[in-house]
Parts: structure tokens; sequence; C-alpha cells
């Protein structure tokens, strides 16, 4: 009567809180995860949330399952860690480089984790280079890259892992802290922070402000993401970033966040792989880590 795919599901509606989000989670569309939950209640006899809840509110039935998914599926997860190294699957290098300077907030939790479950898997993320990566990567001097701009290049394979929203972040008292979106005519007069790469590999110009042919008055940059928040907070500046990397900065009342543009500018984040370790059990293993860590850390990303 149950399947592995109903528990996931349960814990997919658990985390998402919307049956819409769940169905992203899961690579479901809405009307085929309905169907799953519907089949599943007519199976058991009982409903297991009560609809148009939001978050999900469970049946003391789908509490049962949920209780049951969350004992269940960390034990699955071992066994095929444990049959991958019985099939003697389980030597790799895992170098990395990352293109991402807010990165580390989900990427850490998900190398200790990865790190506790595959201590064969050499591990290293490659300090004081010269190179780009994703050439790098092509050459088999890295193992996997993560950028939010993936190169056609021989041999490798971009997984996506979520997509998120960059926002623009502007001082409290700021003429556009209390508007809705902001266009690109607005940050004309402005001093725009940024990280200090190429404006080619940067949202906020690319997707927002190239295309209306808007440049700012100025761009400073800077390197880590706290000295760009007290920037914006000084007044000195705006700034674009990822939705997840200045949560905390919002939750402070630290700065204020405004949309770019009336749907927003979004983009997703690839952990960029050689063909070769695609199917690599601890390579797979790591990709999924990554998501599962990402969405439990990271406020207002999507599946990808």
């Amino acid at each position: 009567m149950l399947e592995l795919r109903h528990l996931r599901t349960l814990i997919a509606l658990r985390d998402a809180g919307s049956l819409v989000e769940a169905a992203e989670r899961v690579h479901l569309t809405q009307s085929a995860l309905s169907h799953q939950v519907k089949d599943l209640e007519e199976r058991l006899g009982s409903p297991l949330f009560i609809r148009k809840t939001r978050p999900v509110e469970f049946t003391r039935a789908g509490l049962r399952l949920l209780t049951l998914a969350e004992q269940v599926l960390p034990q699955v997860r071992m066994a095929e860690r444990d049959l991958a190294r019985l099939a003697g699957n389980e030597q790799g290098r895992l170098h990395m480089a990352i293109e991402c300077h807010s990165c580390f907030q989900w990427l850490m939790p998900t190398i200790d984790h990865f790190r506790d479950h595959w201590p064969e898997v050499e591990i290293d993320i490659p300090g004081g280079h010269h190179f780009a990566p994703l050439p790098a990567l092509a050459r088999e001097q890295l193992d996997l890259v993560i950028t939010a701009d993936p190169q056609p290049l021989p041999g490798v394979h971009y997984e996506p892992l979520f997509r998120y929203e960059g926002l623009l972040a502007v001082a409290r008292q700021h003429r556009l802290a209390g508007r809705g979106f902001a266009t690109p005519e607005a940050l004309a007069d402005e001093t725009l922070i940024t990280y200090p790469v190429e404006h080619s590999r940067l949202d906020v110009f690319t997707q927002f402000l190239d295309p209306a042919g808007i440049q700012p008055r100025e761009v400073r940059t800077a390197e880590l993401t706290i000295m760009m928040m007290q920037l914006v907070a000084s007044g000195r500046g705006v700034c674009a970033l990822p939705n997840w990397a200045i949560t905390e900065y919002l939750e402070r009342d630290y700065v204020k966040a405004v949309r770019l543009s009336e749907k927003g500018v979004w983009s997703t984040l690839f952990a960029a792989i050689r063909e070769e370790t695609r199917q690599a059990p601890w390579m797979e293993d790591f990709l999924r880590t990554a998501r599962e860590t990402s969405f439990a850390v990271l406020d207002g990303i999507k599946p990808a």
C-alpha cells in the first residue's frame, strides 16, 4: 500500500507548505501530485491533510506517516550508500571551485554532511588558483564548479541545484525602500555595489540594466557580503544579491529589499561536473545532499 514516493511526497508537503511548491520539489505537476495523494488517501481510508491550509495542516494519519517517513527515508539513503561501497564505487576526488561569493551559507553544511557519509572521497576547495574554473573542470584540474553562468564545454554537464531571485538591498531611509519594485531607470543615479567580478557575470547587469540600456552612476566593489551591507545601510550605495544572502539583514531590519522589476529577476545555480563522473554514486549523493541542504537552510529559493 505504501511506497517510498508517498513518504517523499509527505516530507515535501511538510517542508514546502503547499501542494504547488511540493510538486516542484518532487518534479511532478500539481495535478499529478494531487492525484497521488488522493489515491493514497483512498487506499488508507483517511485524509492525510486538511485542504486549503497554509502551511499544510496534517491529520493524525498524515502525522503518523510523516513519522514513518522520518524514520525510513534516512535508512534507505544509508543503505544506498552502503550498497555503492559494496560495489566498489566509493573512491573519488571532489576538488571544487565556487563562482558564488554567497554560497558558503549552504555549501559548508552540505560538505560537512557529505564528509560524514563518504569519508573515502577526497574533498578540497583549492585556494589561490588563477585560472578560469570551468575550463579547469574540463581539464580535470577540478571536479565540480558551483556557477550561475554555464558555458558550453565538451564533456561538461550542468546539474541545476535551485532557482533564486536577485533582490536590491537599500538603506532603510532610501527613496526606494517603500516601493514594491525598482525599474532600471531608478538605478541611473545610484552607486551600485557589487562583488569584484566581471559585469557579464552579474544578473543585475545582464538581466536588468543592460537590456534597458541603463548604467548606474558609479560601480563600487566589495569582497564580502557584510561589507556590502554596511555600505548599503550607511546610504553609500545599493546592491543586488541573491534573496537568501540578505535574509539575516532583513530580519534584523538592517536594510530593506526591493524586487528588480515587477516580475523579479530569477536565476539558476548549477553544479558543473564532468560527464564521466555524473553517474558516480558519491557524486549523485553530493548533488542530492546539496539540494536538500539548500532547501533546509535557505529562504526564498525554488526547485530548478
